[in-house]
């Protein structure tokens, strides 16, 4: 793969964006890649477009520099969309319609590519994990390789997912070698939960619905709910991969209600189902033992339909 510098030659202005409500490896992503380019490439103006990050990204240095209005009309020469293909870029998407050149980075095995430049790895663990190989190892400093460090365990789940590889790690000992505390963003970034965020994750978990003779789990948060708890999208990371660690379950289902009879579904598999197939299916994407899509109708009517694909498979 061709080096940052080297797609970036003779560029004046960048923008950089990921999907929208972004997670770890795509706040990890974008943020380590505004850094290394306004630290090795000074010249080059740089813009950075993205929904507003999880409060436990606010250790990455520089965070402040997220414009979330991207209200901007400025035509870049280049723009970076990370971690997602266009049609994930929310707002960004106009930004990216009017750059001159459009490069899409990312590791999902369902993005097709949507730029002049693509450079997709399937087999990467993450999209933090496809960027340290486009960036100098000896232009990276501590902060860059923190920020790529977060977006790598939150895509592993901390090393711990089937999609972490003996590459995976050896960039992990690599990127620790930078010197940052290690152990302390893990725990900050990852597992360190407000009681508010416990709360409702135990309510999930709590009214959860086994199905298919229980080899499949559910369970939904509405509006309600997180009005109640005084949580958003953003705190529900946790509660799939609770569901998802019942004893017996192939496939885990968490949906939360986004708008009248509209739902944001994510799913994960212990390796039965793959819920990329189905998650395309209904227009969504992702990797094989995680994807996510938006599906409308009562919370029986997505369940239901979720299940006969779930069942072709099984």
């Amino acid at each position: 793969m061709s080096r940052l510098e080297e797609l970036l030659n003779s560029v004046g202005s960048v923008a950089i964006s990921g999907h929208i409500r972004p997670d770890g490896d795509c706040v990890g992503s974008v943020m380590a890649v505004c850094r290394y380019i306004k630290k090795n490439m000074p010249q080059i103006a740089v813009g950075v477009f993205l929904e507003e990050p999880s409060s436990v990204f606010k250790c990455i240095q520089g965070i402040e520099a997220i414009d979330s209005n991207m209200d901007t009309l400025h035509e870049y020469d280049v723009f970076i969309a990370l971690d997602c293909n266009s049609e994930r870029l929310g707002r960004a998407l106009e930004i990216f319609e009017r750059a001159k050149t459009k490069i899409n980075i990312d590791h999902h095995v369902s993005n097709t590519g949507c730029g002049d430049i693509n450079i997709i790895v399937p087999d990467a663990s993450s999209t933090c994990e496809v960027v340290y190989e486009l960036m100098d190892a000896g232009k990276i400093d501590e902060e860059i390789a923190k920020t790529l460090y977060i977006g790598m365990i939150h895509d592993t789940g901390v090393f711990k997912y089937s999609n972490t590889s003996p590459k995976t790690l050896r960039i992990a000992a690599e990127l620790i070698a930078y010197g940052f505390d290690f152990t302390k963003i893990i725990d900050e970034t990852f597992y360190e939960k407000t009681y508010e965020q416990t709360l409702v994750c135990g309510k999930a978990v709590s009214e959860s619905v086994r199905f298919m003779d229980g080899k499949c789990i559910f369970s939904v948060v509405d509006k309600e709910m997180m009005e109640l708890y005084g949580v958003g999208p953003k705190d529900l990371d946790g509660v799939i991969n609770q569901l998802r660690i019942v004893k017996g379950v192939e496939c885990a289902i968490f949906m939360y209600q986004t708008g009248h009879m509209e739902y944001k579904v994510s799913m994960r598999s212990n390796g039965v189902v793959n819920v990329s197939s189905i998650a395309s299916f209904f227009g969504g994407g992702g990797h094989v033992k995680a994807a996510g899509c938006t599906m409308r109708g009562t919370v029986h009517d997505v369940i239901n339909n979720l299940s006969a694909q779930i069942a072709l498979q099984m």
